[in-house]
């Protein structure tokens, strides 16, 4: 059985005080709740002080990047290795605002994919489509590039850590939710195209998350479906209250 897993995605938001407040309030309501994961992925400026505000309780702590070489002559970026050395356990990986933002191709997420492995950590891969490529019902080719893409040619021994995140690019930040059985049928789909780039074990056992406007009135909804296992959540995690009613939510 795949275990629960819901990731807070802070993106550009939170100071110092706000960042510890947040992960505070959070531990206080969810750091010891055994039934699912929880990881938080605070802004990189604020990634150590969330690590020792969380230590101790069963919170995990992610970067919302990360660089694909170990080392070198890269100013502004950040190495995997970096990250575990301070605390990191996840890294998110090729997030529609950095595809379609600041162009990040599939050769690129693999690489990211690739370093964030060998460096020990468990990469959050995401993939999605547009609204337009929805409409005009390209939404299994992207899946299908996108998957493929970044799992091609990985080592079989570490696959089993990857996480996938499914964010339709047109439900995130837009207050639009794909219908669970949207998701699922993506989730599905992914599934599939997983198994056949490593194997139907290790696709079987690979969790899929949804992200794409996930609060808590349709956490529950969303994550009853059998392919969704747990949620990427954007907005909602930079409130604890609601952050934590997701992941109580969905394992109700």
């Amino acid at each position: 059985m795949r275990r629960p897993l819901f990731a807070g995605n802070w993106k550009m938001y939170t100071n110092t005080r706000e960042a510890g407040e947040l992960a505070a309030g959070v531990r206080k309501q969810l750091g010891e709740l055994d039934a699912v994961d929880v990881v938080l992925c605070p802004p990189f400026v604020y990634l150590a002080d969330v690590v020792d505000v969380v230590r101790g309780s069963r919170i995990g702590v992610g970067a919302q990047n990360t660089h694909w070489e170990a080392q070198g002559a890269f100013t502004g970026e950040i190495a995997p290795a970096m990250l575990k050395d301070i605390g990191c356990t996840y890294v998110i990986i090729g997030h529609s605002e950095r595809r379609h933002g600041l162009g990040e191709t599939d050769q690129l997420v693999h690489k990211k994919t690739a370093a964030a492995l060998a460096a020990g950590l468990t990469p959050i891969v995401c993939v999605g489509e547009l609204l337009e490529e929805r409409e005009q019902g390209k939404t299994n080719s992207v899946l299908e590039r996108q998957v493929h893409g970044f799992l091609k040619g990985l080592p079989s021994e570490s696959l089993g850590r990857i996480v996938i995140a499914y964010e339709p690019v047109w439900a995130i930040g837009t207050g639009k939710t794909a219908t669970p059985a949207q998701a699922q049928e993506a989730h599905i789909f992914i599934r599939k195209e997983a198994a056949k780039a490593t194997t139907p074990a290790v696709a079987a056992g690979m969790r899929i998350l949804y992200g794409g406007s996930v609060k808590p009135d349709n956490a529950k909804e969303l994550k009853s479906q059998p392919d969704v296992d747990g949620a990427l959540v954007g907005g909602a995690s930079l409130k604890a209250d609601s952050f934590a009613a997701i992941a109580r939510a969905a394992i109700k």
